[in-house]
């Protein structure tokens, strides 16, 4: 089906996408928000014009209570936006139109969900051999545990930030094998990881679980994530308990949710799972267990000029989303609406799919050359990193950018 809105082929905002946010309309409130091409659809403002109207919950600033109806309201509104907007609709001759649309420069992003909690998994085999290689034995690459369930761990809610967001670099200790007692001062080795979020309905909250074949009815939608890296803290933090000031100062999410539906047609199968065989609770078909999802990391210096450092896809994951949502409330942790849980670094096989500077400077040790002729073996502050991923359904299936620039550290001072 296609729109009376006009959308450019190389454009992420397909009329088969129909995405989630939140936006600052032009009288500075909140209104939730869908997009066609260059054009934010107003949630609240259709309202007022008699649309959407069994869909209260629209009206708010954060998707969370609209998340609470579950899979069937979701695809509801979407078949309704697509009955307004499909092409030979009356609405496009509407006089109240005007009222609910304007251009995308125009309507600034913020966080469409209130994040209560959020969970940071390391799921693509790839890059877990690839710190292993680094920082432990090559020969053992990885953990006893991991090819037995999803490694993952609590990560830091109020630190996610939205698309356009500065990163401000971290203080903190940090111990090279040659100092003979930790230093403090600003990290040294920033780095970024390429990620894929899912934003979640909340679940059982009587101490029973997410079964691996339900998992899937709880994904609202997916987002780009940058988990922000301080890789010389985290090294020397991180035993015996995991990753701490390392991670926990900044997460870059982008701003628009792509919907579950949305990706439907976009399924793929993923790594065969039968050396070990997972637990009974993590089994699952993997001929459609994954999303075909293709992804890219660019670093933008402050001239503006931009370096593809890394080319991905999100089906390089061993560990799918199912499994990560039933491993995650196996032992009866309440998930709630609007939590977010992300993938870990998504890396494939080839040099120029790692996705992580860790993996593709091999900690510093092979620089890399970007478009100017300059060197970065970790980020500089100036730097700006972007996040993009697209998909097809009828349509492309972007999630515009995810995008953060680095400035320096605050002083410190005793």
């Amino acid at each position: 089906m296609v729109s009376f809105i006009p959308v450019l082929a190389h454009s992420d905002f397909s009329f088969s996408n129909l995405p989630w946010a939140a936006v600052r309309w032009s009288d500075g409130s909140i209104h939730l928000a869908t997009r066609i091409g260059d054009r934010v659809l107003s949630l609240k403002a259709l309202r007022a014009a008699g649309k959407l109207a069994s869909w209260p919950e629209l009206d708010l600033e954060t998707f969370n209570r609209f998340i609470d109806r579950g899979p069937e309201a979701w695809s509801a509104v979407r078949a309704e936006l697509i009955e307004t907007y499909r092409e030979g609709s009356r609405w496009e001759h509407d006089s109240q139109r005007a009222l609910c649309e304007c251009d995308w420069q125009d309507a600034p992003a913020v966080l469409p969900v209130t994040i209560g909690d959020y969970s940071d998994f390391y799921a693509s085999r790839q890059h877990a051999t690839n710190v292993g290689m680094m920082f432990r034995d090559p020969e053992n690459a990885l953990l006893p545990n991991w090819l037995h369930l999803p490694v993952g761990y609590h990560g830091r809610s109020s630190t996610i930030s939205v698309s356009g967001t500065d990163v401000v670099r971290p203080n903190g200790q940090r111990k090279s094998p040659n100092d003979p007692t930790p230093v403090f001062g600003p990290s040294v080795k920033m780095d970024f990881e390429l990620e894929v979020g899912i934003i979640l309905r909340g679940g059982p909250t009587d101490g029973s679980w997410i079964p691996v074949e339900k998992a899937e009815e709880y994904i609202f939608g997916f987002v780009l994530f940058n988990d922000w890296s301080a890789r010389d803290l985290q090294q020397w933090e991180y035993v015996p308990l995991g990753p701490f000031l390392g991670k926990n100062f900044a997460s870059t999410m982008s701003p628009w949710i792509v919907s579950y539906e949305a990706l439907q047609n976009s399924r793929c199968a993923g790594e065969a799972q039968d050396s070990p065989l997972p637990l009974p609770y993590l089994r699952q078909n993997r001929g459609s267990s994954h999303w075909n999802i293709e992804l890219e990391v660019a670093l933008a210096t402050p001239d503006g000029q931009e370096t593809v450092l890394s080319r991905s896809n999100s089906s390089n994951l061993y560990w799918s989303f199912a499994q990560q949502i039933a491993h995650h409330s196996i032992n009866g942790c309440i998930i709630r609406s609007g939590d977010l849980m992300a993938s870990g670094t998504i890396s494939g096989n080839e040099p120029d799919s790692l996705g992580s500077m860790l993996e593709l400077s091999w900690n510093g040790s092979k620089p890399l050359e970007l478009h100017d002729g300059s060197k970065r073996t970790f980020l500089e502050d100036g730097d700006a990193v972007v996040l993009r991923g697209r998909a097809q359904n009828g349509g492309r299936i972007g999630f515009g950018e995810c995008r953060a620039a680095l400035i320096p550290a605050k002083p410190w001072q005793k």
